[in-house]
């Protein structure tokens, strides 16, 4: 089947269910595999088993991650390294993260770092931070990076530090051992669901494959790969005079940052050409480099060359319909010629384009004047575009100071952009033209050997430097048990399962035999009334079983996780882009999917509201309108120095789970369902499916063995669990989201406006910097239902670190028709604190005075109460602040930051310091609760891995002999969310009283036999006594019972605290930023798993932690349409952090002596707090772009929307290039994204 790709070949054919599908658009390298092909040598390489056609791989041998070794067998180093590293949390992108390596290995036994980091461009991970997986491989790296482990000279106090692992534990790598392997290759196609009439695999074409060396330059057949041609041109950089590669080096720079490895092993340089983007990396250098392409057809050949006139419009070429392009030639460069090449995209790595340049430059032999200059852009046109009236202008001038303010005048005039323009951000793009020609000024004057005085403009992107982690844990109590695992480091209990492919996801269970598959119609309009649907074309399409609309629900249509205010399925009108309409049910996915796509729907359309501003203009909110107060705001404000207003918005995250929202329904006898569901609430989930099947709860059990991802969004399980089946109980149905459907149709984290003040004075503080009265408004967009934002509000309300006398928060509930926004790790608290320290660096920017000194006055104190009237006990955000000033160095930071930014204009580096204070468990007591079910076999006995350790230590036993069972409903009925941070608090309580009530039932055996061991007191003694061995355990968290109304009572047990410090270092010129330092302190009680809490931090534990929250502050930035489409549904524009971002030193230490009584065995939640501690990350650029506007003569407070993007950023550097770009009047023209 040409159709099919490797991926599905070996899931559904070959069951191999170790290869992911996390994107299907080769951005996530969840389905990495290795292919081997021999030519001269066997070479091997990585790629995205999703984008291979299987008939294109024809003589080519395929490694999976099942191939190279498993638990039952014998583990691969590779696949051992990760998981004893902790390099698996979720688990789901393990695999492609594991056959990267392997790849990398099979060719180079012995990397350097550098390399490492290279062959993981085309990974993602959501769960892990990348740093455990870095500390796990760099054991098979020649070069070694600074951990506690190898180093503990940084700091005096740093030998204190520790490590989570010992790799002298890993079983040795030993190349020799590899499976040997025959041949070959084939092109990769993604083929969206498109039919094509011919499909054709030129990497068999020896012409269009081929490489030589000519007297002008290489040439490469169009078939080359782009890792091919980057490695012939490395080797020609190193044998020729250093003249003649200046070509050959900008084209190596823009392949570097070229897409993932997985990508460039099987992209052709021909594809790259042909494709025409006009954002694409490498046409930009082959323009101004003047490269000639080699075309043919069936009547001959004809040399052109790439200039203006090569790309005649959007995605077209000169090239006739019969033609083909043959070769391209890459000239050398000429004595006296300079090239250089850029790029600008929101993520350093794997990312497309906002602008590329390449520019090149000839001088007149032994002088500066300018004799040839080509100028070439990609991103500011339909077309990649030269700019000959600026290149001409500047002909015959010396190369100085007059060239320069010449050249960006013209190019201000030449590069201009329509406000309305794809892709947005037309005032960066503009100003990115004149900062990118800055830079290859700059870059000129050095090769010229001239005196450069402001050379910092000259990088790309901030110098890299060598990662250095430390980790502080907690001491375990001498004399300690070994067999009592509780606050020791322990594996994932899945860990080697997910390294080897052998964990089973929710997709990954077999195919029953006549399974049938479920397609969605969604909504293409934001607000529609539905005229009609038209299912005739589709019911007649190959494979299709059968469409269900609304009419078909044979239970309620109405649904929804609080108020059943959604619909299964929308009945006469649709209210968001991605409304469920209807489904196709087909023997397959491919007929269900283009089924989908055949049916008609006609439409009324209808106003949308789509903005948090379009919702108050139309006063179009959800009630009620919650308000916190406390103290007198008009006493306050008549007591304060100094009133500042003040605003900022928060934009969206999608949660970006790696394995998207999936169910597999399967009947049972007696109409009952068994229901295979990512879900995080499986009582959530069995009452709603109930509910619109139209049967009792009981006859519906929800399955959940592990999750691929969570982090909030899946709550109430997929919208589409309730509509598998119920239009025949008889057939098994599946049903998988591609990703972009999945963002598309379920919301994310609310995005957020913060404004000071409405009838009141917003900000009141003294001279001092202290905070005395406050009046705030918090504004979320809810989306086109309720959901969970009523609560999510609450939590925006009552979270903070600062006390402050006289206060009033409201948070307004603003419908709109967009998905319906949900939880995300955080629940609103994020958004609000982040509102919380915008104000407050407003404050200390007001004073002049040193933000941590201001933040520090403020902070929370042993007594005080908070506005819902709770006094704070057991407070020791004093004592995490404390020592993290004194980890981070923080006042030696500063001086060396200050040093640094008088010495470098245009990069700037940035401190800050940020605390937070975080609530435990839900503030709604139906919801602190949890129960447990543990049976005590003979043999062993059953349950996760904190709750192992807590079963562990409880009955005395080593985690060996506990096992993990899957949550189901049938088991444990009327549970509790996994959320809130409540999970190791609610179901360990669950758990500990489970197993305290066993032993108790055990105890006269073992008194009886004090030396006994837990064989003899079970299977022995207590199992022919006719002892129950099994129980079920509940736990509800105590004397909680807050009334909003009143503001009375007490709301959370107990509150967990942690600070953090960051710094980074900016590109003034473009925006991008580099995070150098982030030192971290958690007072997380006793923990009971270092390498978990830990991982909370820099890693994630289940889908968040410190890398999530940076990507929400710093990188992942959701467009829509002024329509309401989502314009970002996939790797491809969405981009959360990846393996570049983590900070390259990273301090984590977790709080000594503070244990906390209220939870089991001294513990605190530790899943959501270390998110909001990334906002350090934010306001260290904050600060590092104050010194930027510092340089150009500009002071005091500004505003800075979050994501702080390499757009915000540059935008926010206002200096003269800024002034050549301003943009255009707003309401004067139709923006391609709006800000929601």
């Amino acid at each position: 089947d040409p159709e099919m790709t490797l991926l599905t070949y070996l899931r559904r054919k070959l069951g191999l269910t170790g290869t992911k599908l996390g994107c299907a658009e080769g951005g996530c390298g969840a389905c990495t595999v290795m292919l081997s092909r021999y030519q001269t040598h066997t070479h091997h390489y990585a790629v995205n088993a999703c984008l291979a056609p299987l008939c294109s791989l024809h003589l080519v041998a395929v490694t999976t991650v099942e191939g190279i070794g498993s638990v039952a067998r014998e583990l691969h180093p590779v696949q051992e390294r990760i998981a004893m590293a902790h390099g698996s949390q979720c688990g789901f992108c393990t695999p492609g993260i594991v056959m990267s390596m392997y790849a990398l290995l099979r060719n180079n036994p012995k990397p350097k770092m550098a390399d490492v980091e290279e062959a993981f461009h085309g990974n993602l991970c959501r769960c892990t931070g990348y740093r455990p997986i870095l500390e796990g491989y760099k054991t098979n790296s020649s070069a070694r990076i600074l951990n506690a482990f190898d180093c503990k000279l940084c700091f005096c106090f740093l030998q204190e530090a520790t490590s989570l692992f010992n790799p002298a534990d890993f079983t040795p790598f030993d190349p020799t051992q590899e499976v040997i392997f025959p041949p070959d290759h084939g092109h990769m196609v993604k083929f969206k669901n498109m039919v094509y009439p011919v499909i054709l695999a030129p990497a068999f074409i020896p012409e269009l494959n081929n490489v030589s060396h000519t007297a002008d330059g290489v040439v490469f057949g169009a078939a080359c790969t782009l890792s091919h041609m980057g490695a012939v041109l490395k080797k020609a950089v190193e044998t020729l005079p250093p003249h003649q590669t200046e070509v050959f080096l900008a084209v190596l720079e823009q392949l570097r940052w070229f897409a993932g490895l997985q990508i460039r092993n099987v992209a052709a340089v021909g594809g790259n050409i042909m494709t025409a983007s006009p954002i694409s990396d490498l046409n930009p250098v082959f323009m101004a480099a003047g490269c000639r392409l080699t075309l043919m057809d069936k009547d001959g050949s004809r040399v052109v060359q790439m200039d203006d006139g090569f790309f005649t419009g959007y995605r077209k070429t000169v090239l006739r319909p019969q033609e083909i392009l043959l070769s391209i030639e890459i000239p050398y460069s000429k004595k006296f010629q300079l090239v250089s090449a850029f790029k600008q995209s929101p993520r350093r790595e794997d990312d497309i384009s906002i602008v590329t340049a390449a520019m090149s430059v000839t001088f007149t032999p032994g002088t500066d004047v300018v004799e040839d200059l080509r100028l070439s852009y990609g991103g500011m046109a339909a077309t990649t575009v030269l700019a000959k009236k600026t290149a001409n202008g500047l002909l015959g001038r010396h190369w100085g100071e007059e060239l320069l303010q010449e050249a960006c005048s013209l190019l201000a005039k030449e590069m201009t952009l329509d406000p309305s323009a794809p892709g947005g951000m037309v005032t960066y793009r503009r100003t990115l033209t004149l900062s990118l020609f800055y830079k290859f000024y700059l870059t000129v004057l050095q090769k010229l050997r001239l005196q450069v005085s402001e050379h910092s403009g000259c990088f790309s992107y901030p110098e890299n430097i060598p990662p250095y982690l430390s980790c502080h844990l907690q001491a375990v109590p001498e004399g300690r048990s070994q067999d009592d695992s509780v606050g020791r480091p322990m594996m994932h209990l899945s860990a080697l399962k997910q390294a080897t492919g052998e964990a089973v996801y929710c997709d990954d269970v077999p195919l029953y035999e006549n399974e049938l598959y479920l397609a969605l119609i969604t909504s293409s309009k934001a607000h529609a009334n539905i005229l009609s649907v038209d299912a005739s074309a589709a019911e007649k399409m190959p494979g299709v079983v059968t469409c269900l609309f609304a009419d078909d629900i044979p239970g309620c249509n109405a649904t929804g996780p609080i108020e059943h205010d959604e619909t299964v399925l929308a009945h006469r009108q649709v209210t968001c882009v991605g409304h469920i309409i209807g489904a196709v049910v087909a023997d397959t996915q491919l007929h269900a999917q283009r089924a989908a796509k055949a049916v008609r729907v006609q439409y009324e359309e209808l106003q949308p509201i789509i903005t948090i501003q379009e919702a108050i203009a139309a006063k179009s909110f959800y009630q009620p309108i919650r308000t916190i107060q406390k103290g007198d705001l008009e006493a306050g404000f008549k007591q304060a120095d100094h009133i500042l207003e003040g605003e900022i918005h928060i934009g969206g995250q999608e949660h970006f789970y790696l394995e998207t929202n999936v169910t597999l329904a399967v009947p049972r006898e007696e109409g009952e369902m068994e229901l295979f569901v990512s879900t995080q609430s499986a009582s959530k989930t069995q009452s709603l499916v109930a509910k619109a099947l139209g049967v009792p709860a009981n006859r519906v059990v929800v399955r959940v063995k592990r999750m691929g991802g969570v982090s909030g969004g899946r709550r109430a399980g997929p919208p589409f669990c309730r509509l598998l089946s119920p239009w025949q109980q008889t057939k098994t149905v599946r049903c998988m989201l591609d990703r972009d459907e999945d963002m598309m149709i379920t919301g994310g984290r609310h995005p957020f406006y913060g404004k000071q003040g409405e009838t009141t004075p917003p900000v009141g503080f003294l001279n001092s910097g202290k905070v005395v009265s406050l009046d705030v408004s918090y504004y979320s967009n809810v989306g086109n239902s309720m959901d969970l934002s009523a609560s999510v509000s609450v939590s925006t309300l009552i979270r903070n670190s600062y006390s402050v006398a006289n206060v009033r928060g409201r948070g307004f509930l603003c419908r709109t028709n967009l998905p319906s926004n949900t939880a995300f790790r955080g629940f609103g608290g994020p958004q609000g604190m982040m509102v919380t320290e915008s104000w407050m660096t407003d404050v200390a920017q007001s004073l002049g005075r040193p933000a941590e000194q201001v933040r520090r006055l403020n902070l929370y104190v042993e007594g005080e109460s908070t506005p819902y009237n709770q006094v704070l006990d057991q407070i020791t955000l004093d004592r995490c602040w404390d020592e993290c000033l004194t980890r981070s160095g923080y006042q030696e930071r500063r001086a060396a930051v200050d040093v640094y930014n008088s010495q470098n204009r245009w990069t700037k580096r940035g401190l800050a310091i940020t605390a937070f204070q975080k609530m435990s468990i839900f503030s709604v007591c139906v919801c602190v609760q949890a129960g447990a079910l543990v049976h005590i076999y003979t043999d062993g006995s059953g349950l996760h891995t904190k709750m192992v350790q807590v079963a562990s230590r409880v009955l005395g036993i080593p985690c060996s002999k506990i096992h993990i069972s899957e949550t189901s409903t049938n088991t444990v009925p009327n549970t509790s969310p996994t959320a809130a941070s409540a999970s190791s608090d609610l179901n360990g309580g669950a758990v500990q009283n489970a197993c305290e009530t066993l032993n108790q039932r055990l105890q006269p055996y073992k008194t009886k036999n004090p030396k006994g061991s837990w064989e003899d007191w079970v299977s022995e003694a207590a199992y022919f006594d006719r002892v129950n061995l099994s129980t079920n355990g509940f736990y509800k968290t105590p004397n909680l019972g807050y009334d909003f109304e009143t503001n009375s009572g007490r709301a959370f047990n107990y509150f967990s605290y942690g600070v953090a410090c960051s710094e980074v270092e900016i590109d003034c010129l473009t925006g991008a930023h580099k995070n150098l330092s982030t030192t971290i302190v958690m007072d997380v009680g006793n923990s009971l798993n270092p390498a978990i809490d830990i991982g909370s931090y820099f890693v994630f534990s289940g889908g968040g932690g410190f890398m999530q929250g940076l990507g929400l502050f710093t990188l992942e930035e959701l467009h829509y349409s002024p329509q309401g489409v989502l314009l970002t549904r996939g790797p491809g524009s969405y981009k959360i952090p990846a393996f570049g971002d983590i900070p390259a030193q990273l301090t984590v230490s977790l709080l000594r002596d503070a244990p906390n009584q209220k939870a089991v065995f001294a513990s605190k939640a530790v899943g959501e707090p270390p998110l909001f501690l990334a906002a350090s990350v934010f306001y260290a650029i904050k600060d590092a772009i104050s010194a930027s506007r510092a340089e150009s003569g500009i002071s005091g407070p500004f505003r800075l929307d979050s994501p702080a993007s390499a757009e915000r950023i540059r935008n926010a550097c206002s200096d003269r290039f800024t002034k050549l770009c301003p943009p255009a009047e707003p309401g004067s023209f139709t923006p391609w994204s709006v800000q929601v």
